[in-house]
């Protein structure tokens, strides 16, 4: 097993350990809660946690592979595999060509109108308040 794919288990791990309080917060104030999805753009990473791959070698790794394996098991998450270029996460840590740039850029900036609400959302509390 790679480094980076250890490196994409162990973070897994952790995203997922924060969203177990989470969920069993929802959980207890009567908010059932469906398995959480977790997104990875490593394929073996995916691979390991749904048992579609077995690696050789997971001693130092065993606990958090284990982990989140049973959690997928018990149906707590969903993990699930997307490609560099279709995850949101991964645009601001890899190069892509300049079509893509323009492609993927209405994904990341707010459209004018949405802005234009939100600024008369504001002004209209203000005035509610200095009225109060």
């Amino acid at each position: 097993m790679s480094s980076a794919t250890e490196a994409e288990l162990a973070r897994l791990y952790i995203m997922a350990q924060e969203a177990v309080y989470i969920r069993i917060i929802l959980s207890e104030m009567g908010h059932k809660q469906p398995p959480t999805p977790i997104q990875t753009d490593k394929a073996m990473a995916d691979g390991v946690i749904n048992g579609k791959v077995q690696p050789k070698r997971t001693k130092a790794i065993d606990m958090r592979f284990h982990w989140l394996r049973d959690r997928e098991c018990q149906q707590q998450f969903r993990f699930y595999w997307r490609p560099g270029k279709l995850n949101l996460a991964d645009y601001r840590t890899k190069h892509h060509a300049a079509k893509h740039h323009q492609n993927i850029r209405k994904e990341f900036i707010t459209p004018q109108i949405v802005l234009e609400m939100l600024r008369q959302r504001q002004t209209s509390n203000n005035k509610q308040q200095q009225l109060e």
